[in-house]
């Protein structure tokens, strides 16, 4: 009988060491790490259709669609599951709007962090993005 709970527990033991592992190796796809991030910045017209995508007002692109879907999971979880290639670009992207277009980031701010959550979470990178 002893045997029988050592190899119950020994099993469950697994069960959570490989979940553990399976969550820690869960990313966002790299499929769109080398779209032209400068080029879509530097385009009001492809800028504009990625805003309007995340702000519910057109229609998306598969990589707009790919990042409207995961935008919300990314900012709770700190990007996570975020490659280092995606996390450069989102401070790219984040330094641009906050400089450059704020009304855009006003837009996007009202929409995805109403309650102002993350603007606290996230109130040392923000600043460190203005001020380069």
């Amino acid at each position: 009988m002893k045997s029988v709970a050592v190899v119950c527990l020994l099993l469950a033991a697994l069960a959570v060491v490989h979940a553990a592992r399976l969550r820690r190796e869960e990313k966002y796809t790299t499929k769109y790490d080398n779209i032209d991030l400068d080029e879509i910045l530097n385009s009001k017209r492809l800028l504009n259709n990625y805003v309007n995508c995340l702000l519910d007002k057109g229609s998306c692109t598969p990589d707009g669609k790919e990042l409207k879907d995961n935008l919300s999971d990314a900012l709770h979880s700190e990007c996570a599951k975020c490659s280092d290639k995606q996390k450069d670009g989102t401070k790219k992207v984040l330094k641009h709007l906050m400089n450059k277009e704020p009304e855009i980031y006003k837009q996007l701010e009202d929409k995805y962090d109403p309650e102002g959550t993350y603007r606290k979470k996230y109130e040392k990178e923000a600043k460190e993005l203005k001020e380069q």
